[in-house]
């Protein structure tokens, strides 16, 4: 379906924060797409060896995008839709595109 608002009419934005940082997303956005608009591409590190993870695979299967939603620990961001008011934490420092932390 094509996009019918008109041009110079401001997109929505739905607010969330990420690690306290303000966040915005677009309606319908899940919070995987959200984090990776914004630059952010890891949330979380493996266990064991300490790797930086973010999406993978982006339909659920692969768990590496796990981060806390609103308290609840281990939510697959790649399925979780973007809410208003939503705070995400991530359980290591965020890795943003360009490498900085």
């Amino acid at each position: 379906m094509p996009d019918t608002t008109p041009p110079d009419t401001p997109a929505q934005t739905v607010a969330l924060t990420f690690d306290g940082a303000p966040l915005t997303a677009r309606p319908g956005q899940t919070v995987g797409a959200a984090l990776t608009d914004a630059g952010i591409m890891s949330w979380r590190t493996t266990r064991n060896e300490g790797r930086p993870r973010g999406l993978f695979c982006g339909i659920g299967i692969c768990f590496d995008c796990l981060v806390t939603v609103d308290g609840a620990a281990n939510q697959r961001a790649c399925l979780t839709t973007a809410r208003d008011g939503m705070e995400l934490c991530s359980d290591a420092p965020a890795i943003l595109a360009d490498g900085a932390q």
